[in-house]
């Protein structure tokens, strides 16, 4: 069982918006402004923001491809969380970042949905943080299975958004909104 966090304190956690992750991603440049506005947001309210980057055989450590896309820099003093695992949690710091900053509450925006994003938020809300998912924050790219369907990837988004509508743990809130309208200090909703 999952130790609930008690507490109301937030922290923005954006995960892989990176360029080999974004050139193929849809509507990135929509997403990318989106991720943009929730941190701009979060620093102006002085919520805590946390980077998480993901290094693999695709994505070099400190190539091209694994570098932030250029429209988001972290601030002086923002941690940094390296990563080789689809959940942000796996073996990275963190659970002790959060912890510094005192959050209980993880706003989550980034890349990619189906992977990353969704082992995010499950890894969130099974260790009993409460959760928001930036709805119009989080892309990916189609996926084609060896039966020749194509699921496009404003489905998978659109999934995973539904999910966490409606997905429920105990005394934990989660739930969705939009990069305009997320409440840092409200878990699960929007403004």
């Amino acid at each position: 069982m999952a130790t609930v966090r008690n507490g109301n304190r937030s922290a923005l956690v954006v995960v892989d918006v990176q360029v080999g992750v974004m050139n193929d991603a849809w509507d990135s440049s929509r997403i990318i402004r989106n991720v943009a506005r929730a941190v701009e947001r979060a620093r102006a309210q002085g919520v805590p923001v946390i980077w998480v980057q993901h290094a693999n055989d695709e994505l070099v450590d400190g190539s091209p491809l694994w570098q932030w896309v250029p429209e988001l820099t972290p601030a002086e003093g923002e941690p940094r969380i390296h990563k080789h695992f689809n959940s942000s949690f796996e073996q990275t710091d963190l659970e002790d970042q959060l912890a510094r900053f005192g959050a209980t509450h993880i706003v989550l925006a980034g890349a990619a949905t189906n992977w990353c994003i969704r082992a995010t938020a499950y890894g969130a809300l099974d260790r009993g943080y409460d959760l928001t998912l930036v709805q119009d924050a989080h892309t990916t790219g189609p996926v084609e299975l060896d039966s020749g369907v194509r699921i496009e990837a404003a489905n998978i988004v659109e999934e995973l958004n539904i999910a966490m509508t409606w997905v429920s743990y105990p005394d934990r809130k989660n739930g969705v909104a939009t990069a305009e309208e997320v409440d840092f200090a409200n878990p699960g909703g929007s403004r």
